[in-house]
């Protein structure tokens, strides 16, 4: 076995830098969990048009209600077998915003067929999008979001382009500074820009079977559907 996102990149998986490759074995078979603490330099939103999504997502820990500069993260990455005994690696961004912490959930599971990564999102997995990554010539790593979908309970919609969002998440590692770097856009191909965030971080691994997953990392509600 490997790691989901060795899987679905294949050979493309070794074009990375090396610093991006051990971040993205984290999984089941490396054992390791990778926790990532910086600085968001911006976290921006588009036009006041977007701000009742983002309040109404921030119930849910999807995507981030409020605007920053200089904003303290972390990010936590940690595999386990949800409960339906796939694998899964935690996306969980925290943001020390002012007035109070905020977060992003996200899940990450292998489709079934293996061929990309399904990303569940928010503390209920009420939206689902495939992910697509590619290794850029510099070695950085280019994710960029597919079709999403509107899961509750017998409800199974595709969420029409109008009022969706194509997401592009560029992730690198800079050796001069020893941090790794992260840029976010959300893009409406109707309106434009809805929402994004870039910063830096550094990263620690542990081992999982050491630290396990702390409560409250997990879900409340776990989607079956792929």
């Amino acid at each position: 076995m490997t790691s989901i996102f060795r899987t679905v990149m294949g050979a493309d998986f070794d074009r990375l830098h090396p610093e991006l490759r051990r971040r993205f074995s984290v999984g089941l078979t490396s054992g390791e969990a990778c926790t990532g603490r910086g600085v968001m330099e911006r976290i921006w939103h588009g036009g006041r048009f977007v701000k009742p999504f983002l309040a109404l997502g921030g119930t849910r820990n999807i995507l981030v209600p409020r605007a920053g500069r200089r904003i303290p993260f972390t990010i936590e990455n940690v595999p386990y077998k949800d409960t339906f005994g796939r694998e899964t690696v935690t996306f969980v961004r925290t943001f020390d915003l002012p007035g109070g912490p905020r977060r992003f959930d996200a899940q990450m599971v292998l489709s079934p067929k293996g061929d990309r990564v399904l990303d569940y999102l928010g503390t209920h997995q009420h939206l689902a999008s495939d992910l697509h990554f590619r290794a850029e010539p510099d070695g950085s790593l280019l994710i960029r979001s597919g079709e999403h979908r509107f899961r509750e309970g017998p409800v199974d919609v595709r969420v029409p382009e109008l009022i969706g969002g194509e997401a592009q998440v560029r992730e690198s590692f800079d050796d001069r500074t020893g941090r790794f770097r992260i840029q976010v856009r959300v893009v409406n191909r109707y309106v434009g820009p809805l929402f994004g965030y870039e910063g830096s971080f550094e990263a620690d691994y542990t081992d999982i079977r050491t630290c396990g997953v702390r409560p409250g990392l997990r879900p409340v509600r776990e989607e079956r559907r792929a």
